[in-house]
């Protein structure tokens, strides 16, 4: 397999670039570098006027976004529940994560945590497509995540036969 360098960006349908736009870019931070308009999908031909907006993060990937033209976000999944989808996005630090979850309140931003998750701390929230968002600063220690890269394997061949046994 070739490989695979990292992260170029992550798509969602929004239900209005502008709206989308206003949170990402004002709110978040994360600047707008690049806007594709068309009337066709350049993959399959379809007829179908978009445009394609792109936030880009300080590592150089981006988040992007889809607008159909149609005011319709996308609809969460019937078969999963609300918290497992979601974007994770890093912060540099506590003090970081604080000052972010201040300006989202701030901004009327329903905001869940701090959530202590042992080897980072996060803060969640919706943006105003319905996707949830995590925030994230890393807490952990050198030798805990290299612990639990020496045990990862081992631990999902355990989930695995767990479930195996449960439905058996």
């Amino acid at each position: 397999m070739v490989p695979i360098r990292g992260l170029h960006h992550f798509a969602y349908r929004c239900r209005d670039a502008a709206e989308t736009r206003l949170f990402y870019e004002d709110l978040l931070g994360l600047p707008l570098v690049h806007l594709v308009r068309a009337d066709k999908v350049p993959s399959t031909g379809e007829d179908c006027p978009f445009v394609h907006i792109f936030f880009q993060m300080r590592d150089g990937s981006h988040l992007a976004f889809f607008d159909l033209g149609d005011n319709v976000a996308a609809e969460p999944s019937a078969n999963t529940p609300g918290w497992v989808n979601h974007i994770a996005l890093r912060v540099d630090s506590e003090s970081d994560l604080a000052d972010a979850r201040q300006r989202l309140e701030a901004a009327g931003i329903d905001v869940v945590g701090v959530t202590d998750h042992h080897f980072i701390r996060s803060i969640y929230f919706f943006d105003p497509n319905g996707i949830r968002l995590e925030l994230t600063t890393f807490v952990g220690s050198d030798t805990y995540m290299q612990a639990k890269h020496l045990s990862a394997r081992e631990e999902l061949d355990a989930w695995s036969a767990e479930k195996q046994a449960r439905a058996a």
